[in-house]
């Protein structure tokens, strides 16, 4: 017997002898049991299950660098440098309706020293069975290839839609909230300073595209219900050699919401795949009447240029030369209006994804 075995031996007769009681055993809790995040392959890359839930979140953005040249662009100074920071959340999950999906997208700029910005809503929206609501950007978000078009004024609103999407064929209609726009309207036809801004105006647009191959066509047209004026604007794209050519063209019936660029335009780019990492965008565009002066026309040529450096890291050049003709005219409010001349304007951007 050793030392070892005599000890715990006498302990155990002492505490039988004495009748000695034990103190309460203390008994480790069993830890609560974790849900580690599970990956979601249901809607694509980058999704996971919100632990304790069915609904999928994916979280994305970017952060961007830019410096921008054109004249007196800040100031006195030609050129002017911002930093912006992006934050998109998007979360889908199934339902008896078909899939529930929403996005929320927070942006912060920051334009000048000491200055770290103000966050704000640039999208918030949820969708259903074709259905959307919230705050998002309009199909007359969408333009060609490149920097150079013009082919919108306002894009985003306070919205409710319908669209149908069978693939080859999509056609949907929109209600869109049009307060407080339209003050800045370029109104040269025979129309007051005063044409003022909407106040809970509504504007209604609707939209069919088709493709076919590797063309794609698609009409929209859009009514500023306030003004009781509209636009309709054709873009149609196609798969051409290396890369792909794209034509649009605007008609608007006077200025509105939707479109006040000019009274009527076209324009054309073609987006040339040089590498995999390198594409090249040439575009042109004409304006007819522009800014709604009567006989003022308006051209723009531009180049713009994509590279992708590395893995969530690209690079984007453009230049743009706008011209247009000198004119003079006299407002129906008796003040008068002159535009013309001949402008270059650019950016280089940083921007890494993620």
């Amino acid at each position: 017997m050793n030392i070892k075995s005599l000890l715990l031996g006498s302990a155990a007769a002492l505490a039988a002898v004495s009748g000695a009681q034990a103190a309460d055993a203390i008994v480790a809790a069993e830890p609560e049991p974790m849900e580690y995040v599970r990956v979601c392959d249901a809607f694509g890359t980058g999704y996971f299950y919100i632990p304790g839930t069915e609904t999928c979140l994916k979280i994305g953005g970017y952060v961007r660098f830019q410096t921008n040249f054109g004249r007196d662009l800040s100031g006195t100074s030609d050129w002017d440098t911002f930093t912006r920071g992006q934050l998109q959340f998007d979360a889908k999950n199934d339902t008896e309706l078909g899939t529930l999906e929403s996005v929320i997208v927070l942006q912060t700029n920051a334009d000048r020293a000491g200055d770290s910005g103000s966050t704000f809503l640039d999208t918030a929206s949820f969708a259903i069975a074709g259905f959307k609501f919230g705050y998002y950007y309009s199909w007359w978000d969408d333009g060609i290839a490149g920097e150079t078009d013009a082919l919108a004024t306002n894009t985003l609103f306070n919205s409710i839609s319908y669209t149908y999407d069978g693939g080859a064929f999509k056609a949907g209609i929109s209600v869109d909230e049009l307060e407080g726009l339209g003050r800045d309207l370029a109104v040269q036809r025979d129309t007051p300073n005063d044409f003022g801004r909407h106040d809970n105006g509504l504007g209604v647009a609707a939209m069919v595209s088709g493709s076919v191959g590797g063309v794609t066509a698609t009409l929209l047209g859009g009514y500023d219900t306030e003004r009781e004026e509209g636009a309709v604007r054709a873009i149609l794209t196609a798969e051409v050699g290396p890369g792909t050519f794209a034509l649009a063209g605007v008609y608007a019936s006077n200025p509105n919401v939707y479109y006040n660029e000019s009274e009527w335009t076209v324009a054309a780019s073609y987006e040339f795949k040089a590498t995999d990492k390198l594409t090249i965008t040439p575009a042109a565009q004409y304006f007819g009447d522009f800014g709604f002066y009567n006989g003022v026309d308006a051209w723009r040529v531009g180049l713009t240029a994509g590279y992708q450096i590395t893995d969530g890291l690209k690079a984007l050049a453009t230049v743009q030369y706008q011209d247009v003709d000198d004119g003079s005219f006299t407002r129906a409010d008796g003040t008068t209006s002159t535009v013309g001349g001949d402008e270059t304007t650019g950016f280089l951007r940083l921007q890494r994804d993620f």
